[in-house]
């Protein structure tokens, strides 16, 4: 008897077990001695053993996804990016906290699954686990024909970190002349696509533009989000008293630094402490973006905040080097949150 089967339904089971099979390598290589057991488990297995020599251990969780960043990709059939990005947002959003990175999970969801595509997806999150020192522990792939458009794909993950108590950053040892040590993004990380895609509508994404001295656009555009865990422990290295730290994601410099403050202080940033970046100066351009919605949508080439005590600028700036500048001060409470001088 012959009848409908689960592929005429638009779902390819063996699709499935494909890109598990390319992805595999990639993924075991994230496995230290901490992880137990292998991929095809219904759960994973992280010794957790160590937490006994902390004082009072706390486990930081975030989950997020690459939002329109997909449709980038999707576009140039190129993912080999977009894995490293959901991973290094994630690795940031903890790590202002103080918390290091322990294990990932990530999830993929397209309309009709490509075996090379989800493994090119899970090979960047197993790259940027490798580098962040941190396991892939496990994650799910999910055909929906019918929930996503045809070639369209979803990439969300989530990370679980720690941080002993004492260690545990959350901006309320602030206080009026701490400074604001700044590290540059590598582009627009994963967050503002929406926008972007708007104001490039009418460029070839995959030529070279001449206004990003011939780089491809789409190039430009799919470089990875940036983890700053390695600056985080230089400075930890280098004994500087981390007071507050601010990943600038969606929200730009408008509305995370006010995630950290408390009701009477204000982060007075200088704007002519540093240059939009020709990405940032070429979407202002074209699309005749006011400064501050610029500011309010994109980091602006503004990655990461380190909130420090004045008298450790020299001793954060030796060890961060010279990308890192001095964006601004910790002041009284102003009218608003943040205070834009040379807007």
């Amino acid at each position: 008897m012959s009848g409908v089967n689960y592929r005429d339904a638009g779902v390819d089971i063996d699709a499935g077990h494909k890109a598990v099979s390319l992805m595999k390598a990639a993924v075991e290589r994230t496995h230290g001695p901490r992880v137990l057991g292998g991929l095809g488990a219904f759960g994973g297995l992280f010794d957790a053993s160590f937490m006994k020599d902390m004082e009072a251990p706390l486990l930081v969780s975030s989950a997020d996804g690459v939002g329109t960043k997909t449709k980038v990709a999707v576009a140039v059939d190129r993912y080999d990016t977009v894995g490293q990005d959901i991973v290094n947002h994630c690795v940031n959003d903890i790590l202002v906290q103080g918390a290091e990175p322990l294990f990932f999970l990530d999830y993929v969801a397209a309309s009709k699954l490509d075996p090379i595509m989800v493994s090119d997806l899970v090979k960047g999150a197993a790259k940027a686990c490798e580098e962040n020192g941190c396991a892939l522990l496990g994650g799910e792939t999910a055909e929906m024909p019918g929930v996503y458009e045809q070639g369209e794909f979803d990439l969300a993950g989530t990370i679980i970190g720690v941080v002993d108590r004492p260690n545990l950053v959350t901006g309320e040892r602030m206080e009026q002349g701490d400074i604001v040590v700044a590290l540059p993004s590598v582009g627009l990380h994963t967050n503002g696509f929406s926008l972007a895609r708007k104001i490039f509508e009418n460029h070839d994404l995959a030529a070279p533009c001449a206004e990003l001295d011939g780089q491809i656009l789409s190039d430009v555009l799919l470089v990875p989000h940036r983890s700053y865990l390695p600056e985080y422990r230089k400075l930890k290295a280098a004994s500087v008293d981390i007071r507050g730290m601010v990943h600038i994601t969606g929200g730009g410099l408008v509305e995370n630094p006010p995630r950290i403050l408390s009701d009477d202080l204000s982060f007075d940033f200088d704007l002519g402490s540093f240059s939009f970046p020709p990405v940032f100066a070429l979407m202002q351009e074209l699309g005749k973006v006011d400064t501050m919605e610029m500011l309010r949508v994109f980091n602006c080439g503004v990655g990461m905040l380190f909130v420090i005590p004045a008298a450790d600028k020299d001793a954060a700036l030796a060890a961060l080097g010279d990308e890192a500048w001095v964006l601004g001060s910790v002041t009284a409470r102003g009218e608003t949150p943040v205070i834009f001088q040379g807007a």
